[in-house]
């Protein structure tokens, strides 16, 4: 991972989705090995998973559960595969994913391209799930004509095979799937996969976008304290554009990493609110140091989840994450995550 800084303008020569490829063909390369070891005040446990430490890797990585378990020993506490859904789709047309360097942002317009759960699942039935928590994203596919139907069928098809799953609303690249966020359909959803979720199955948690409006945040959380969600995250990727400096910065669709930071921020300020503390968060979205993650924690996340800054830092970046929170524990006196959660 010293490499990182070496191999990165060769990757950055690529395209960016045949680098990302390229990438994942590597992983699979790599021999298997115990991740890192961490201080004991990392440890943290959220509906009822204990998480080695609260760093984890967003979905969007490994989409199609490839290498979740070579995440896992690179130092990420947590890994979350997907989106997934019932069926494999192409997703959009390419090009479809954008760095934008100057800003340290990447925006994508994926469409949830992925192989389908089916072929997922046989690799995810033969991972040991020893050294981490994987958890599984599932989403709609575009043609469906009934989107809840889909989210019912990826809980039951991938609940087996995840330590967790998470329902995945808040994709901008997917056209109609944020309304189901409205209160209305965001209710019919958490009530039909509350029904189809095994009694002795994973936890759900549920993925929200940045771009709410007043009063949505507090209409979410009461939807999903009441329909059994187990936790947030806080956010996905946003359409909004803040002042960027890089060529393709007018591209069509999701913009993550650096410019992300604030409103994500905000966004998860806002649900720690609404919530009161009652529903576990975790936030994503512009986390690219310990400082980062610290922030997000001490204003309600009990976990946090990175991706594009690890195209510009490199793999390593979760356990130097992970190791800079455990110096901020100790300097601030706090002897677990859990105790620093909301204190900010």
């Amino acid at each position: 991972m010293r490499l990182y800084p070496l191999i990165r303008p060769l990757a950055f020569a690529l395209d960016a989705e045949r680098a990302h490829r390229l990438t994942i063909r590597a992983l699979k390369l790599m021999p298997p090995h115990r991740p890192p070891d961490f201080p004991g005040s990392l440890k943290t446990v959220v509906a009822g998973i204990e998480f080695p430490t609260p760093v984890g890797l967003a979905a969007g990585f490994d989409k199609d559960a490839e290498v979740p378990e070579q995440m896992l020993t690179l130092g990420f506490g947590f890994v979350e595969v997907g989106t997934l859904t019932p069926k494999p789709q192409e997703g959009n047309p390419k090009p479809r994913l954008f760095r934008l360097r100057k800003d340290r942002a990447v925006i994508n317009r994926m469409g949830f391209n992925n192989a389908g759960q089916p072929s997922a699942y046989s690799r995810l039935i033969q991972c040991t799930h020893m050294h981490g928590v994987i958890g599984v994203n599932v989403g709609a596919n575009r043609d469906s004509t009934d989107r809840i139907a889909d989210y019912v069928a990826g809980v039951k098809a991938m609940a087996p095979v995840a330590r967790y799953l998470t329902i995945n609303i808040s994709s901008p690249n997917t056209p109609g799937l944020r309304q189901l966020q409205d209160e209305g359909a965001l209710r019919a959803l958490l009530s039909a996969v509350a029904e189809a979720r095994p009694k002795k199955g994973p936890p759900v948690f549920l993925k929200v976008a940045p771009d709410l409006g007043e009063g949505e945040p507090d209409q979410i959380v009461r939807a999903a304290l009441q329909h059994g969600i187990d936790a947030i995250m806080v956010a996905n990727t946003t359409v909004a554009r803040p002042l960027l400096r890089s060529k393709r910065r007018d591209e069509a669709g999701g913009l993550s990493g650096e410019p992300l930071k604030p409103l994500a921020l905000k966004a998860l300020r806002e649900f720690r609110a609404a919530s009161g503390g009652e529903m576990p968060l975790i936030g994503v979205g512009g986390i690219a140091t310990a400082d980062d993650a610290w922030e997000r924690i001490r204003a309600g996340a009990s976990l946090v989840q990175l991706y594009t800054a690890m195209v510009y830092d490199g793999p390593g970046i979760a356990a130097r994450i992970a190791r800079g929170l455990a110096h901020r524990l100790e300097r601030s006196g706090f002897a677990s995550i859990a105790e620093a959660v909301g204190t900010g």
